[in-house]
């Protein structure tokens, strides 16, 4: 299988193999499975350590974790953008334009620092 369509033929091959492989194995699961019982009762029943479930199903999450969380977001964003360009920044042809537009984005992100810690955000108590 050389040239354009030979590697295309490869993948529809490898394609067909997996899924004859899956049905070859669903088949044999379903066949050799033994026979459904019958749920006894409350197997499917809310579970907390061996004791009944008290209270409702509702519990209420406070809203920091969701800023902390999303403050992790920012800086892992963050990371990501500003990895690649310290890997170009001493390669010949790294203008003041690519230097100006990273130095905006860091500065949007400054303030949004900035605004997270005026508002008290970044406290622990």
């Amino acid at each position: 299988m050389t040239g354009y369509l030979g590697s295309y033929a490869t993948l529809g091959l490898l394609l067909m193999v997996s899924v004859g492989f899956f049905a070859v194995a669903y088949g044999a699961n379903r066949l050799v499975r033994p026979a459904r019982p019958a749920d006894p009762p409350g197997k499917r029943a809310s579970y907390e350590c061996g004791l009944d479930p008290v209270g409702g199903d509702w519990a209420q999450a406070q809203i920091r974790y969701y800023v902390y969380a999303f403050l992790y977001v920012l800086f892992a964003v963050e990371a990501v953008f500003l990895f690649p360009w310290a890997v170009i920044f001493d390669r010949p042809g790294f203008g003041l334009v690519t230097l100006a537009e990273m130095g905006i984005f860091v500065g949007v992100l400054a303030l949004g620092i900035l605004y997270a810690w005026r508002k008290n955000v970044l406290r622990w108590t």
